[in-house]
């Protein structure tokens, strides 16, 4: 397959300025897919320019054609949905099943936003003084920074670039070192799509620090939008703050996974299969933390344990296999970590536990005997790693669930009435009741605490890209 590697400059596919490139690689084999360009701070600087140089007429265009342009290219990735997933699996490594349902969510952005695109709303009332008429619009914020990792890489660019272009912004798009080809293909398809020249930038700095804080510190960018480690949030934060750039956050997770007293528990193995396996558990949204209630406790393990057996291990371009491959062979060897530091915790494996040779995999792993607030307990674990606790009352669990400075998403499995009246006590953006996947353009996406500030998706995710204005009139 022939792969865009160049960065993408006011309209224009070209090297970067020092004409260095860094390796692409399959995580499944080590092999190089190719060579992509590494932007120097200078092209970076470029790309903010041409940004704003294109800022004002897109602004002006009809809201109709910004949400055409989106349109088309949602069609585009559709009729092209199998060369879409290939892209995802051959730099990420995941399952194809896995790449082609991130190529569906993330296409889904395009079609949800081009709709959004058009109902931008605003304000017209008397002042209750009488002496004026208060009128507020919406406008678009500026030019935006967008940085994305690479465990989604399709669906966490195109979750920021739709809302951005659907509101009137222009872009600059940061993807993750690991996954820049997907997201070439992404700025690529926008630009036979219609997009003008300027309106979306594509840069991959190495290294990436300096040169994302070069452009947020530009005084052209007003909006920049993270999806990464809270660790590398704070430090965006930090630098955001100097020039008063309005931040979007979506950071990290630990997810608690709540099976209370009377759940099914078919029905919870069930929803624990998606909730933890999606992406080979390389997911902020991934379940974490497994709180099981003693009755229930010795009956899910097995039952998950069966389950997670079934999963057969190997290159994901391969469509028989179910779990691919961690991005790279340093991810999964934090894995491997985590799991021998929690056998040596008191931990006790059921299944899997052990490193695959020949490749960035690593098995299915059920953990037992696992105590709150032990390593694995606290780490976000990005891996096929399910680590169970048990706990004997509702408020143990609750306590246990919200114990973390993550909030970002929570499951609770058990009858829909108590379900629900814990699912309004956890302390996370998003609690999923008796279902395992939760995520979708129509519903707003975004953690509590230190899992992130702001909303994706839903029609809240197109105000993080808008300023509202306020107008006095004589009355």
């Amino acid at each position: 397959m022939d792969y865009l590697s160049d960065l993408h400059i006011d309209g224009t596919w070209r090297a970067g300025a020092g004409g260095a490139t860094f390796p692409v690689l399959d995580p499944s084999d080590g092999s190089e897919l190719a060579r992509f360009a590494i932007a120097t701070e200078a092209d970076c600087l470029a790309a903010v320019e041409a940004a704003d140089a294109a800022f004002d007429g897109w602004a002006a265009t009809p809201p109709r054609v910004r949400g055409e342009v989106l349109r088309r290219a949602y069609e585009i990735l559709t009729e092209e949905r199998e060369i879409f997933a290939e892209i995802i699996v051959r730099e990420n490594g995941k399952a194809f099943s896995d790449a082609l349902g991130e190529a569906d969510y993330a296409k889904e952005f395009f079609r949800w936003f081009s709709e959004e695109a058009v109902r931008i709303g605003g304000d017209f009332r008397l002042s209750p003084s009488g002496d004026k008429r208060i009128v507020v619009t919406r406008q678009p914020i500026g030019v935006s920074v967008l940085v994305t990792p690479w465990n989604f890489p399709a669906a966490m660019a195109t979750r920021k670039i739709a809302p951005a272009l659907a509101a009137g912004c222009t872009t600059v798009l940061k993807p993750a070192r690991e996954t820049p080809l997907t997201a070439a293909y992404i700025v690529g398809a926008l630009e036979r799509a219609g997009a003008p020249r300027g309106v979306v930038n594509l840069v991959t700095p190495v290294p990436t620090g300096p040169a994302v804080a070069a452009m947020i510190a530009h005084p052209a960018v007003r909006k920049l939008s993270f999806t990464g480690s809270t660790e590398v949030g704070r430090v965006l934060l930090h630098e955001a703050a100097d020039t008063v750039v309005s931040a979007s956050m979506e950071l990290g997770g630990n997810a608690p996974f709540l099976v209370l007293e009377g759940a099914d528990v078919d029905l919870a193995v069930e929803g624990a299969l998606v909730a933890k396996m999606r992406n080979g558990g390389s997911a902020c949204t991934a379940a974490n933390r497994f709180y099981v209630h003693d009755s229930l406790h010795d009956e899910f393990a097995e039952k998950l344990a069966v389950a997670l057996g079934r999963f057969t291990v190997g290159p994901g371009i391969d469509r028989a296999n179910t779990l691919g491959a961690l991005v790279s062979l340093e991810e999964r060897d934090k894995v491997a970590d985590l799991v021998t530091t929690a056998v040596a915790e008191g931990a006790t494996v059921i299944l899997g536990g052990e490193r695959i040779g020949g490749g960035a995999f690593y098995p299915a792993t059920v953990l037992v005997d696992v105590e709150h607030g032990s390593t694995i307990n606290q780490t976000e674990i990005f891996g096929p790693v399910s680590a169970l606790v048990r706990f004997s009352t509702v408020d143990e669990a609750v306590r246990m669930a919200n114990d973390t400075i993550y909030g970002l998403i929570g499951y609770v499995f058990g009858r829909e009435d108590e379900a629900l009246r814990v699912a309004l006590r956890v302390d996370a953006g998003m609690v999923a009741v008796n279902r395992g996947v939760l995520s979708d353009p129509a519903a707003p996406f975004g953690g509590t605490k230190q899992s992130g500030l702001g909303r994706e998706g839903s029609s809240e995710g197109i105000l993080e890209y808008l300023e509202e204005k306020y107008i006095g009139l004589a009355p």
